[in-house]
């Protein structure tokens, strides 16, 4: 990822300080990215994409798609992109770099823990679904309770919150629709 997002970088004529100002990272962090020294947090990565005008998988993306009418993602290629010192953890399971973005995910909260997403494009979406628990959303001080078997729409151009307000964890699927 750290070498995408220089080459992105060089071929906007950007510096490493331009760069972090307009993604709100610090310059050093912004280094370490670029040499694959940082693990960085999935809020500066997708301010970093959003800075070089693509998205978050589109970083992580070092194919495009095939011709192919169906492409398979082996279980081993899902990336672990997020974890918290609760034991929460975030999947991508595939997406579809190259075209309106669309990315499905597997998410993980354990009780008590809380995931705070950033305003993604004007018109943007996330779909859920439950599998096991109970996610509470939160937006625009809305506040929703989805249970196992149920699904939401989340309008994701403005602040908002997945939350695990129960006593067992809470597995669901996410799927990001960008507008561009």
């Amino acid at each position: 990822m750290g070498s995408r997002i220089r080459s992105l970088r060089i071929a906007r004529e950007l510096t490493v300080q331009q760069l972090a100002d307009q993604a709100e990272v610090s310059r050093r962090l912004l280094t370490q990215i670029e040499h694959g020294q940082a693990n960085p947090s999935l809020v500066a990565v997708t301010r970093i994409a959003r800075s070089l005008g693509t998205d978050f998988t589109e970083l992580l993306s070092d194919t495009v798609p095939g011709e192919a009418a169906i492409e398979v993602v082996p279980a081993e290629e899902h990336l672990l992109v997020w974890t918290s010192p609760a034991g929460s953890s975030a999947h991508l399971l595939v997406s579809t770099p190259g075209v309106r973005a669309a990315d499905l995910w597997s998410w993980m909260l354990m009780p008590g823990d809380s995931y705070g997403g950033m305003p993604d494009a004007q018109g943007s979406f996330e779909l859920f679904h439950v599998t096991d628990g109970q996610l509470t959303l939160t937006a625009d001080n809305e506040v929703a309770v989805i249970a196992a078997g149920e699904s939401a729409r989340l309008r994701s151009d403005r602040v908002y919150r997945y939350v695990n307000d129960g006593s067992v964890s809470v597995t669901f699927f996410r799927t990001v629709a960008l507008a561009r």
